[in-house]
């Protein structure tokens, strides 16, 4: 490991102050930095992080900074800081800021013009490249630790409590793990009092890639064992005897929350029995692209549900026992260039968009968040002010640690702005170097970082591992990593339980029926032709290919660290086989699972009863590349000729049912529209128990009631946000989200586009009406926020302070929405209702909002010829929208409407909020 010794780190600290004194007036404004909890200045100063304005990412004191020595020493800290680590000489960092003490007056204005807007250029036609990244400058940095906002318990609707107990599923409770924290931290601070420093860095400092047995370490010290941390968010990656989840995808897809929660106490019960103290999901990016590679991980293309569901996630996890990793943070929406890209936001999309499920995930009491690989407003997501400090741990009141993604760390100065944990603590995998460990040590003890900030880090860590009561007889890590079959680290320990009945519960609700003209629910056909690869077991068998990179098989999950190994994968057609049996002993079912040799598919087909079509489309993370597809997908089609294979087998069977296994929306305008297609099931990536999962959907032993939770589009340019290539060597990709809050659905309204399934769509085998609108504001016994919430309803911001986010007050259930889902059909079923706000955008004082915004849904379980009341409450904040010159949730002026239905175009009842 490389390391500045003492008397480098002297030399280069003397160099630095002789730099500020060359410039004494910047000196005042520089050296007294704090990257601790901003001024209130720093809501003005910071109020957008639009391209144009977000130059420098910083919080409030380095806002301020426009002397040349700041910005001059911004653009040296880019050179000197990575000389300085990189175990140059005494003589060379000399040189260095030598060479750039003297060049810093001349290059006052431009340097800081560099620091304040990056420049980009465009090469022929070209995505813009950034020429310039903002780095911290090099200088010291007091630090004050974040205050923690205060708030009493009220019965019946903010009840203490621990993540071992939280709410039900779906309750209106706001559960205040506050007290929770606040002893995990004392018993934190009270460990980590008598440690060294070093002692202190280690807590912070991965052991390095396979340094351990663990995909991440932190070693033990003193009486602290150490932590584990394991992918993935969909299972216990690399090992056996665990189960293979359904995907996050697919999870959302349910819509149902109490079928989230229990898919993520199932795997948490898994993590914490094979010794893991840290899962590293849920994952929560947005799928702002449609060819997003690791949007299967996620939850789908809505804030508010990827929101619920990282919430029910989380709080299934952590109840589990193991602490739950909010990822990625934030704005990594594609795979190409993601270590080389800039995600251009401004601050209003910022906060309603991608901040929110990271907001919820502090809600449910989430132990750490992942930072991601991008850069930010051109600074990387993990040294960067603004998203780490600002909005995560002072208006989000965070209490957990933020950890780097692997290989996401910068900088020793990362430290500063907001990163606890280095993953896996080496600069690359295996170098045996480290930007903390010994240098951050040296850091803190040339002045340039406060021990104070170092003990923030060391404390937050350790108090997440209290949170979760992990100090308490934690099963030992029973697994290697990097060597599944060596006998000596591996125990086999069998953590499946019962869960394969989750998997299939899910794999069944997340299923969305997409066309049905009666051909579903099959009715004891004598003859079933299954037609297409996806429909049969892979050649190599579930996990042949390594991280499940290759398209081989029933696909029931991406491939990327987001995956885990199969116990065991039922596939299509031995479920369908084994459940025609149950019809009669006399059904016939042949296969043909050949995706190219269309006359022998067609054949097949020919004169069965029915012929089920299975097609897919994969994607996954980028250090792999599956047929020309390096993560994202190259396209929005279905893989391996599966729309030829459809039409083939539709032209010659009058009853052709297609089933997709899909890792997101696929363009279907080849066949959809095809008589003979008289069904097409969306069956998305469920995991283990793929095969008998579909099969209760096919034969009605599950109605189906899972619904899209992105847009299927007519065309791929249908979408708003596309995939941004190109780049190369060291350039940076800029990627500017122009589209600001109009992403999936949103853009699709603002622009009148006919999607070919809108977000939140799915049939049912029966019928269901709505009605009986009712809408009250709720009472509220408790005086604790009357003159906040008074203000709100008056149209003021909410205040800027410390956990302004997360405040009670604008997250309490403020109005009940109540309706009447009645059953007209002939089958029992369960519906999804959804609610939709409409924010008045009219005028000048409009909201500029999309045409609607998901602002509730609940799964309503209706037997036939039934009827239940379905309720639906929203909070001040639902109703709000980001003011970011205020740097506050304001209710817009005028009507806010609102409508209930069956989808984001289906809407059965409309009202207005009395407000």
């Amino acid at each position: 490991m490389v390391v500045l010794n003492p008397r480098l780190a002297a030399l280069a600290a003397l160099l630095l102050a002789a730099l500020a004194d060359a410039d004494a007036d910047a000196d005042a404004s520089f050296t007294d930095l704090s990257f601790s909890r901003p001024s209130s200045a720093s809501h003005v100063v910071s109020s957008d992080l639009s391209p144009s304005s977000s130059g420098t990412t910083l919080s409030a004191s380095t806002s301020r900074l426009t002397a040349s020595a700041s910005a001059s020493l911004s653009t040296i800290a880019s050179a000197s800081l990575s000389t300085i680590l990189s175990g140059s000489s005494i003589a060379s960092v000399s040189s260095v800021l030598s060479t750039a003490a003297s060049a810093s007056a001349s290059s006052a204005v431009a340097s800081s013009a560099a620091a304040s807007s990056v420049q980009a250029s465009t090469t022929g036609s070209g995505p813009p490249l950034e020429t310039t990244q903002i780095t911290l400058p090099i200088s010291k940095y007091p630090f004050t630790s974040f205050p923690v906002p205060e708030a009493s318990p009220i019965p019946g609707v903010f009840p203490q409590t621990s993540p071992k107990s939280p709410p039900p599923p779906g309750s209106s409770l706001i559960p205040d793990f506050g007290p929770a924290w606040e002893r995990a931290h004392a018993r934190a601070k009270k460990l980590i009092s008598g440690w060294s420093l070093e002692q202190k860095v280690a807590t912070t400092t991965g052991v390095g890639w396979m340094g351990g047995r663990c995909v991440g370490n932190i070693p033990p010290v003193a009486d602290f064992p150490g932590l584990c941390l394991e992918d993935s968010p969909l299972g216990v990656r690399f090992t056996d005897f665990v189960t293979a989840f359904p995907t996050g995808i697919t999870a959302a897809a349910t819509w149902q929350r109490s079928l989230i929660r229990a898919r993520g106490l199932a795997m948490g019960k898994e993590f914490k029995g094979k010794g893991v103290h840290v899962a590293l999901g849920p994952m929560m990016n947005m799928g702002r692209i449609a060819q997003g590679g690791r949007n299967w991980e996620g939850f789908g293309a809505d804030p508010f549900l990827s929101g619920e569901a990282a919430y029910e996630t989380i709080l299934g996890l952590q109840e589990g026992g193991v602490q739950a990793c909010a990822k990625h943070y934030i704005n990594n929406e594609q795979e190409h260039f993601r270590t080389q890209e800039s995600s251009d936001v401004d601050d209003r999309t910022e906060h309603e968009i991608y901040f929110h499920p990271f907001l919820r995930s502090i809600q449910a009491g989430v132990a750490s968040v992942m930072c991601s690989y991008n850069q930010v407003n051109q600074t990387y997501a993990c040294e960067n002010d603004r998203t780490l400090n600002q909005l995560l741990k002072d208006e989000g009141a965070f209490q957990g640690y933020v950890m780097s993604d692997w290989g996401a760390h910068h900088s020793t100065l990362a430290a500063v702005a907001g990163l606890d944990m280095s993953m896996p603590g080496d600069i690359t995998f295996s170098s045996h170097t480290s930007w903390w460990g010994a240098n951050l040590t040296a850091f803190v003890q040339n002045g340039t970082i406060d021990e104070g900030r170092v003990d923030d880090m060391a404390e937050r860590i350790i108090a997440a591992w209290y949170l979760l009561d992990q100090d308490q007889n934690y099963p030992e890590v029973s697994f290697n990593a990097f060597d599944m079959t060596d006998p000596a680290t591996n125990a086999h320990v069998d953590v499946q339980d019962d869960h394969f009945k989750v998997v299939r519960e899910i794999g069944a609700a997340g299923t969305v029926l997409l066309k049905n003209t009666g051909a579903l629910p099959l009715n004891k056909p004598r003859s079933i032709a299954i037609i297409g690869n996806d429909a049969g077991p892979s050649s190599r068998g579930p996990n042949g290919y390594s991280d499940r990179g290759g398209d081989d098989g029933v696909l029931a999950m991406g491939w990327g660290s987001g995956t885990a190994q199969f116990p065991y994968l039922v596939s299509p057609l031995e479920a369908i086989q084994g459940r025609a049996r149950q019809d009669s002993s006399g059904a016939q079912v042949s296969w043909f699972l050949n995706n190219w040799d269309l006359a022998g598919a067609a054949a097949t087909a020919l004169e069965q009863d029915v012929a089920l079509v299975f097609v897919n489309a994969d994607s996954g993370e980028d250090y792999i590349t599956v047929d020309g597809n390096e993560g994202d997908r190259k396209n929005l089609t279905l893989w391996e000729n599966a729309d030829a294979l459809i039409e083939a087998v539709a032209g010659t069977n009058r009853n052709t049912i297609v089933v997709a296994h899909a890792v997101g929306p696929a363009i279907v305008e080849a066949w959809i529209d095809t008589p003979n297609v008289t069904a097409v099931v969306w069956a998305g990536l469920p995991g283990q128990e793929a095969g008998n999962a579909l099969a209760d959907v096919l034969y009605g032993d599950v109605n189906p009631s899972g619904r899209l939770p992105y847009t299927i589009a007519r065309r791929p340019s249908d979408y708003g946000a596309q995939l941004v290539t190109g780049g190369a060597g060291s350039e940076i990709l800029r990627i500017p989200y122009t589209e600001g809050l109009n992403i999936d659905y949103r853009h699709f309204d603002a622009n009148n586009i006919d999607p070919r399934f809108e977000f939140g769509f799915g049939l049912s085998y029966t019928t269901f009406s709505y009605a009986n609108l009712n809408i009250r504001a709720l009472p509220q016994a408790d005086r604790t926020s009357a003159a906040l919430e008074a203000a709100w309803a008056a149209g003021k911001p909410a205040p800027a302070r410390a956990g302004g986010a997360t405040a009670l007050w604008l997250h309490r259930p403020a109005f009940e929405v109540t309706f009447t889902v009645r059953n007209t059909g002939h089958a029992d079923g369960t519906e999804i209702a959804q609610l939709y706000v409409h924010f008045p955008n009219e005028g000048a004082t409009g909201a500029a909002e999309p045409p609607s915004v998901l602002r509730g849904f609940e799964d309503v379980a209706v037997q036939r010829g039934g009827s239940v009341r379905g309720r639906i409450t929203l909070s001040r904040y639902d109703l709000s929208v980001w003011d970011a010159s205020a740097q506050g949730w304001v209710k817009p002026r005028g009507t806010i409407a609102f409508s209930v239905g069956a989808s984001s175009r289906d809407f059965r009842l409309k009202g207005t909020v009395p407000v």
